[in-house]
């Protein structure tokens, strides 16, 4: 025959609410407006969220970019876009990363990026051998 455990009792201090009583303040239920619609949950609020201070790391932007291209071959543009931007800043001499990012935008139609990556691949590489085509391309974005 098998046991049944019971629920240990509560500990001195908490109660225990019933479906007709209304949640804490600070209780996840009372975030839910009267309409229906949902709030953000704080954790996912961006101003709560960490602030990364880059510095020189260009390991951690050869990660981004690894993780930007499996985005890339995934078809999530967007979420390459992320990984190549954040590439950059940890190592803005990376040329690599801001064509890359280029192309991404690019595939989202996001001129403005694009034009924008480009031309800071051409000014960290302005002898790159790939320079005339990024040339080509930044007049026809113009």
């Amino acid at each position: 025959m098998a046991q049944q455990t019971q629920a240990p009792p509560p500990t001195q201090g908490t109660t225990l609410k019933t479906r007709d009583e209304k949640p804490a303040k600070g209780d996840a239920a009372a975030a839910a407006p009267a309409d229906g619609k949902y709030a953000v949950p704080a954790e996912e609020d961006e101003d709560l969220k960490p602030k990364t201070d880059y510095a020189f790391n260009p390991v951690q932007a050869k990660k981004e970019l690894r993780v930007g291209e499996f985005y890339w071959k995934k078809g999530n543009y967007r979420a390459a876009m992320g990984r190549f931007a954040e590439a950059t800043k940890w190592n803005p001499g990376l040329g690599e990363a801001y064509v890359r990012l280029a192309e991404a935008a690019e595939k989202v139609n996001d001129k403005a990026t694009e034009k924008q990556a480009y031309q800071k691949y051409l000014d960290a590489n302005p002898d790159a051998r790939n320079a005339k085509e990024i040339k080509k391309r930044l007049t026809e974005l113009k």
